[in-house]
Protein backbone atom coordinates (compact mmCIF):
# COMPACT_ATOMS: atom_id res chain seq x y z
CA UNK A 1 0.00 0.00 0.00
CA UNK A 2 1.29 3.45 -0.84
CA UNK A 3 1.73 5.37 2.42
CA UNK A 4 2.29 8.87 1.09
CA UNK A 5 0.81 11.42 3.46
CA UNK A 6 0.13 14.95 2.15
CA UNK A 7 2.22 17.54 3.97
CA UNK A 8 2.17 21.29 3.47
CA UNK A 9 5.68 22.52 4.20
CA UNK A 10 7.48 25.80 3.77
CA UNK A 11 10.14 25.50 1.07
CA UNK A 12 12.77 22.99 2.05
CA UNK A 13 13.40 24.46 5.49
CA UNK A 14 11.84 21.39 7.13
CA UNK A 15 14.77 19.35 5.89
CA UNK A 16 17.05 20.77 8.58
CA UNK A 17 14.43 20.89 11.38
CA UNK A 18 12.61 23.80 12.87
CA UNK A 19 15.12 24.14 15.72
CA UNK A 20 17.52 25.79 13.30
CA UNK A 21 15.22 28.79 13.16
CA UNK A 22 15.10 28.89 9.37
CA UNK A 23 11.42 29.75 9.06
CA UNK A 24 12.18 33.45 9.54
CA UNK A 25 13.87 33.72 6.14
CA UNK A 26 12.40 35.85 3.37
CA UNK A 27 13.17 33.54 0.42
CA UNK A 28 10.66 30.82 1.29
CA UNK A 29 7.75 29.54 -0.75
CA UNK A 30 4.99 27.22 0.32
CA UNK A 31 4.74 23.89 -1.50
CA UNK A 32 2.65 20.74 -1.27
CA UNK A 33 4.71 17.61 -0.73
CA UNK A 34 4.26 14.10 0.70
CA UNK A 35 5.69 12.30 3.70
CA UNK A 36 6.75 9.02 2.09
CA UNK A 37 6.22 6.07 4.43
CA UNK A 38 7.21 3.55 1.74
CA UNK A 39 10.80 4.69 1.39
CA UNK A 40 13.45 2.82 3.38
CA UNK A 41 16.99 4.00 4.09
CA UNK A 42 20.11 1.85 4.45
CA UNK A 43 23.63 2.88 5.46
CA UNK A 44 26.42 0.53 4.38
CA UNK A 45 23.80 -2.12 3.69
CA UNK A 46 22.14 -1.85 7.09
CA UNK A 47 18.60 -0.46 7.57
CA UNK A 48 18.44 2.74 9.61
CA UNK A 49 15.60 4.72 11.11
CA UNK A 50 15.77 8.46 10.50
CA UNK A 51 15.11 10.40 13.70
CA UNK A 52 14.90 14.04 14.71
CA UNK A 53 16.93 15.62 17.54
CA UNK A 54 14.46 14.33 20.13
CA UNK A 55 14.73 10.76 18.82
CA UNK A 56 11.31 10.76 17.13
CA UNK A 57 10.99 8.84 13.84
CA UNK A 58 10.60 11.04 10.76
CA UNK A 59 9.81 10.28 7.12
CA UNK A 60 11.46 11.27 3.82
CA UNK A 61 9.64 13.85 1.70
CA UNK A 62 8.57 13.32 -1.92
CA UNK A 63 8.01 16.41 -4.06
CA UNK A 64 7.48 16.50 -7.83
CA UNK A 65 9.10 13.10 -8.34
CA UNK A 66 12.15 13.86 -6.20
CA UNK A 67 12.87 12.53 -2.72
CA UNK A 68 14.32 14.73 0.02
CA UNK A 69 15.89 13.41 3.20
CA UNK A 70 16.14 15.46 6.42
CA UNK A 71 19.71 16.75 6.68
CA UNK A 72 20.12 16.36 10.43
CA UNK A 73 18.70 12.83 10.41
CA UNK A 74 20.93 11.71 7.53
CA UNK A 75 23.98 13.30 9.15
CA UNK A 76 23.22 11.39 12.34
CA UNK A 77 22.90 8.09 10.46
CA UNK A 78 26.21 8.72 8.66
CA UNK A 79 27.89 10.03 11.84
CA UNK A 80 28.71 13.33 10.18
CA UNK A 81 28.67 16.49 12.28
CA UNK A 82 25.90 18.95 11.42
CA UNK A 83 25.26 22.48 12.65
CA UNK A 84 23.40 25.59 11.53
CA UNK A 85 24.74 29.14 11.33
CA UNK A 86 21.75 31.42 11.91
CA UNK A 87 23.64 34.57 10.93
CA UNK A 88 24.43 33.34 7.42
CA UNK A 89 21.55 30.81 7.05
CA UNK A 90 24.11 28.11 6.29
CA UNK A 91 23.99 24.38 7.02
CA UNK A 92 27.42 23.16 8.17
CA UNK A 93 28.32 19.52 7.49
CA UNK A 94 31.56 17.80 8.55
CA UNK A 95 34.60 19.65 9.88
CA UNK A 96 34.39 23.38 10.38
CA UNK A 97 37.00 25.44 8.55
CA UNK A 98 37.83 27.29 11.75
CA UNK A 99 38.31 25.70 15.14
CA UNK A 100 35.84 26.38 17.96
CA UNK A 101 37.58 26.67 21.35
CA UNK A 102 36.17 24.19 23.85
CA UNK A 103 35.85 26.99 26.41
CA UNK A 104 32.97 28.40 24.33
CA UNK A 105 31.02 25.15 24.63
CA UNK A 106 29.71 23.23 27.62
CA UNK A 107 32.27 21.33 29.72
CA UNK A 108 32.45 19.92 33.24
CA UNK A 109 33.97 22.66 35.38
CA UNK A 110 35.77 20.41 37.86
CA UNK A 111 39.30 21.78 38.03
CA UNK A 112 38.42 24.92 36.06
CA UNK A 113 41.03 27.58 36.75
CA UNK A 114 42.18 31.06 35.75
CA UNK A 115 44.94 31.13 38.36
CA UNK A 116 48.19 32.01 36.57
CA UNK A 117 50.06 29.49 38.72
CA UNK A 118 47.93 26.80 37.10
CA UNK A 119 47.26 28.29 33.66
CA UNK A 120 50.97 28.79 32.91
CA UNK A 121 52.71 25.75 31.43
CA UNK A 122 56.19 25.74 29.87
CA UNK A 123 56.30 29.53 30.24
CA UNK A 124 53.05 30.06 28.31
CA UNK A 125 49.90 31.40 29.94
CA UNK A 126 46.82 29.61 28.54
CA UNK A 127 44.47 31.85 30.61
CA UNK A 128 41.75 29.23 31.15
CA UNK A 129 42.43 25.56 31.89
CA UNK A 130 41.21 22.39 33.54
CA UNK A 131 43.83 21.63 36.20
CA UNK A 132 44.14 18.60 38.48
CA UNK A 133 47.20 18.17 40.71
CA UNK A 134 46.67 16.62 44.16
CA UNK A 135 48.76 14.98 46.87
CA UNK A 136 47.32 11.50 46.38
CA UNK A 137 47.61 8.54 44.00
CA UNK A 138 44.36 8.55 42.04
CA UNK A 139 42.57 8.68 38.71
CA UNK A 140 41.13 11.83 37.16
CA UNK A 141 38.46 12.74 34.64
CA UNK A 142 36.38 15.44 33.02
CA UNK A 143 33.63 15.67 30.42
CA UNK A 144 33.06 17.65 27.23
CA UNK A 145 29.74 18.09 25.43
CA UNK A 146 30.19 18.54 21.64
CA UNK A 147 26.49 17.70 21.12
CA UNK A 148 27.10 16.04 17.71
CA UNK A 149 27.99 19.41 16.16
CA UNK A 150 31.62 18.66 15.37
CA UNK A 151 33.68 16.15 13.44
CA UNK A 152 36.98 16.34 15.30
CA UNK A 153 38.37 17.24 18.73
CA UNK A 154 41.86 18.70 18.94
CA UNK A 155 42.74 18.35 22.62
CA UNK A 156 45.90 19.64 24.28
CA UNK A 157 47.14 17.98 27.48
CA UNK A 158 50.23 18.73 29.55
CA UNK A 159 51.60 16.32 32.18
CA UNK A 160 52.42 18.07 35.47
CA UNK A 161 54.98 16.58 37.86
CA UNK A 162 54.98 13.05 36.40
CA UNK A 163 54.16 11.17 33.20
CA UNK A 164 50.54 10.20 32.57
CA UNK A 165 50.64 6.50 31.53
CA UNK A 166 47.15 6.21 30.10
CA UNK A 167 44.44 8.60 28.92
CA UNK A 168 41.16 7.24 27.55
CA UNK A 169 38.75 9.35 25.50
CA UNK A 170 35.33 7.69 25.30
CA UNK A 171 31.86 8.31 23.94
CA UNK A 172 30.07 8.73 27.27
CA UNK A 173 26.74 7.43 25.95
CA UNK A 174 27.91 4.32 24.08
CA UNK A 175 31.07 3.70 26.18
CA UNK A 176 33.01 3.30 22.91
CA UNK A 177 36.74 3.98 23.22
CA UNK A 178 37.64 6.69 20.70
CA UNK A 179 41.31 7.19 21.56
CA UNK A 180 43.93 5.97 24.03
CA UNK A 181 47.08 8.00 24.63
CA UNK A 182 49.87 8.65 27.11
CA UNK A 183 51.56 11.97 27.86
CA UNK A 184 55.08 12.38 29.23
CA UNK A 185 56.41 15.48 30.92
CA UNK A 186 59.07 15.70 28.21
CA UNK A 187 56.30 15.93 25.57
CA UNK A 188 55.40 19.40 26.76
CA UNK A 189 51.88 20.41 25.72
CA UNK A 190 50.82 17.39 23.66
CA UNK A 191 48.15 17.69 20.96
CA UNK A 192 45.74 14.77 20.51
CA UNK A 193 43.25 14.57 17.63
CA UNK A 194 40.09 12.49 17.99
CA UNK A 195 37.27 11.70 15.54
CA UNK A 196 34.07 12.64 17.41
CA UNK A 197 31.52 12.53 14.58
CA UNK A 198 28.08 11.71 15.95
CA UNK A 199 29.22 12.05 19.58
CA UNK A 200 27.08 13.99 22.06
CA UNK A 201 29.16 13.59 25.25
CA UNK A 202 32.86 12.84 25.79
CA UNK A 203 34.43 11.29 28.89
CA UNK A 204 38.17 11.87 29.28
CA UNK A 205 39.73 9.55 31.86
CA UNK A 206 43.26 9.62 33.34
CA UNK A 207 44.57 6.41 34.93
CA UNK A 208 47.07 6.24 37.82
CA UNK A 209 47.91 9.88 38.37
CA UNK A 210 50.82 10.13 40.78
CA UNK A 211 50.82 12.04 44.06
CA UNK A 212 51.70 15.73 43.61
CA UNK A 213 51.24 15.30 39.87
CA UNK A 214 48.44 15.48 37.33
CA UNK A 215 47.39 17.31 34.19
CA UNK A 216 46.58 20.67 32.67
CA UNK A 217 44.19 21.04 29.71
CA UNK A 218 44.02 24.47 28.02
CA UNK A 219 40.46 25.50 27.16
CA UNK A 220 41.66 28.28 24.87
CA UNK A 221 43.85 26.27 22.49
CA UNK A 222 41.96 22.96 22.58
CA UNK A 223 39.16 23.11 20.03
CA UNK A 224 36.49 21.39 17.95
CA UNK A 225 36.31 21.25 14.15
Amino acid sequence: MNKKIPASIVGLSLLLTASAGVYAGANLQEIKAYLNGDLKVKVNGQPVQLNDEQGNAILPITYEGNTYLPVRAVAGALKVAVDYDKETSTVLLGEKTEGVAIKTQRFSDSGYSKDKKQTTYANKDYQEVLYDVRDALRSGSFMLFPDKKYQKLVLQIGAVGADIPKIKIEDSQTKALLKEESVAVKDGMKTIEVDISGVKELFIYFEKLQSDAGYVVPLTTSYYK
